[in-house]
């Protein structure tokens, strides 16, 4: 890989000046759906699929970007005098952090060329957005010696995407990507960013992500409507009771109080805001005592609330996941990611994974009518120079 890369950045931008590769993963998250940004716990992992960059400094102010993943768009040219936004341009992303990183008064004295190279499959959920992210802010703080610790270069990607992208997007994702530890998941309280490590044990099962190949744009997606609705029903609450965020409540204190939220829309949202972050408290829980049982119940019990009171999900992700939990020896399935299409998650015993994989695959082409995409996942590390 190393050295297709390097062949296609010298093809693209010449052999002279001195050069580095670079690697930053994707994320799926286990258990803790929409909470990140209502204050409550998420359970993510980083994944060994993720996103490559060849990079090199200029001598003048110029940005060239080019994306094996886009090739049809050729070298994307740009300044760090001048980062505009360009309308459906993934380059935006690259661009984004760069003027959060000028922003936040990062130095950020000349331009680069950076050749990037994604093996996360493109608007599925698996956070190829902030990997990318991630990924850029990793490459210029190695370039200019910047000294960004990888929370900060997580916060810095979530800034990008909040106010340059315009997704209001919560730190889950950039997080992970950023903090990612080899055959661990991390356990992060989103509204302090305390966080711990916790070994993924699954006893020989393995996790699968389940591809619906249902692409969805988040921007244009659902997703700032249920922030804001959420928004919403906790200004309502905060009347009745003294909360900061939604994470802050037990079932039990919101179903106390959940007679103050005025819209009934708003109240089956922030009921799952609620329910969910408890969810991933005691799916964490159960990790530590090896209740593996326990784990794949809690994330069922996570896909139907999303399902029914978030309503993020349709008719593939549903689809998808309802013919998950059919299969033998399947532990657990859910959606992951933002929803409205995208990926799903399951955790299945490891003599049932072929077996699982055909019998799923074969019941979503039947109702949905095109081939769903199928991956054994790995958890690995954070960004890492090659």
């Amino acid at each position: 890989m190393k050295r297709e890369l390097l062949q296609k950045f010298e093809e693209i931008f010449g052999d002279s000046g001195a050069y580095g590769v670079y690697f930053a993963p994707g994320r799926v998250n286990l258990i803790g759906e929409h909470t990140d940004y209502n204050g409550g716990h998420v359970f993510p992992c980083a994944l060994t699929i993720g996103t490559y960059a060849v990079a090199r400094k200029r001598e003048d102010k110029k940005l060239r970007f080019y994306s094996m993943n886009f090739e049809q768009m050729g070298i994307i040219e740009s300044s760090i005098e001048n980062l505009e936004k360009k309308e459906d341009n993934w380059s935006n992303y690259p661009k984004g952090v760069i003027w959060a990183m000028q922003l936040k008064g990062y130095d950020i004295s000349s331009g680069m060329d950076i050749l990037y190279f994604g093996n996360i499959p493109n608007g599925s959920g698996l956070s190829s957005s902030a990997s990318l992210e991630v990924l850029t802010g990793f490459v210029l703080d190695q370039l200019f010696g910047l000294g960004i610790s990888f929370t900060d270069l997580a916060l810095l990607g979530q800034y990008a995407e909040n106010k340059f992208i315009g997704v209001n997007c919560g730190i889950m994702d950039q997080f992970a990507v950023a903090m990612g530890k080899k055959d661990n998941a991390i356990f992060l309280d989103t509204a302090d960013l305390s966080y711990e490590y916790a070994p993924l044990d699954l006893g020989g099962a393995k996790i699968v992500i389940m591809n619906t190949n249902k692409k969805r744009g988040l921007g244009d997606s659902k997703y700032n409507e249920r922030r804001s609705e959420c928004e919403a029903a906790l200004a309502d609450l905060q009347k009745v009771v003294e909360i900061k965020t939604l994470g802050d409540l037990s079932e039990e204190q919101f179903e106390t109080y959940k007679e103050a939220i005025k819209d009934p829309v708003h109240a089956t949202r922030a009921k799952h805001a609620v329910y969910e972050n408890q969810r991933t408290i005691k799916a964490v829980e159960a990790l530590k005592k090896n209740d593996l049982t326990l784990f794949g119940q809690l994330m069922n019990a996570s896909h139907k609330s999303t399902q029914f009171d978030y309503e993020v999900t349709g008719i593939e992700l549903d689809t998808i996941v309802e013919a998950a939990w059919k299969q033998e020896g399947v532990i657990g399935a859910r959606m992951t990611g933002a929803g409205f299409g995208g990926c799903a998650v399951s955790i299945v015993k490891g003599e049932a994974v072929d077996s699982f994989i055909r019998e799923v695959g074969k019941e979503y082409k039947d109702k949905i009518g095109y081939e769903a995409s199928f991956y054994v996942v790995e958890v690995g590390n954070g960004p890492v120079i090659l």
